[in-house]
C-alpha cells in the first residue's frame, strides 16, 4: 500500500450520522469501529461512538472520521486533521521525525491496540497530524 495523505474529521457523538452521510454523497465502501471494538471505552456511554470510521469511494477518494470522547477537547472548526497512513515504516517514520520538530506531541508514535503504530501530533504552526503504520495485515 502507497502512503495516502486524506483528511480527518472529529465529531462529537455524531460520526456514525455523519460518515453514513458522506457515503450517500461520494459512495464506495465505509468501515466504521467503535470505542467497544478495541476495548479502548473509558466512559460506557461512549463505547458504542465511533472510534475510526473510514470511507474509500470508487473514485479514489479517502476520508475518515471518528467520535471525539468527552474527556479530550473538541473545537468546531479546528475539528480536522491530516492523516498520513501506509506501510512503509522508514517513510512515515521520516515524515514523523521532521513533523515532530517543534511540536505539541500528543500521542506518541507507539503500538495501538489495532495492531498498527499510531501516532498524533500538533505541528509547531498549529496543524493537526495523525500517522499511522500498517502492519501489513488485512
Amino acid at each position: 500500500m502507497p502512503t495516502r495523505l486524506n483528511p480527518y474529521l472529529n465529531f462529537r457523538g455524531n460520526a456514525r450520522e455523519a460518515m453514513e452521510f458522506y457515503q450517500t454523497v461520494f459512495g464506495g465502501e465505509l468501515l466504521l469501529n467503535t470505542f467497544a471494538d478495541f476495548g479502548a471505552s473509558e466512559d460506557p456511554a461512549e463505547k458504542d461512538q465511533i472510534m475510526h470510521g473510514q470511507l474509500e469511494s470508487p473514485s479514489g477518494l479517502t476520508l475518515m472520521g471518528a467520535d471525539t470522547p468527552a474527556s479530550m477537547n473538541l473545537n468546531v472548526g479546528d475539528n480536522i486533521s491530516v492523516s498520513l497512513s501506509g506501510e512503509d515504516e522508514a517513510e512515515l517514520t521520516g515524515y514523523w521525525d521532521k513533523l515532530a520538530d517543534g511540536a505539541q506531541n500528543t500521542m506518541g508514535l507507539n503500538a495501538a491496540p489495532w495492531g498498527d503504530t499510531f501516532g498524533m501530533l500538533t505541528d509547531k504552526f498549529g496543524i493537526n497530524w495523525l500517522v499511522n503504520i500498517s502492519s501489513g495485515g488485512a
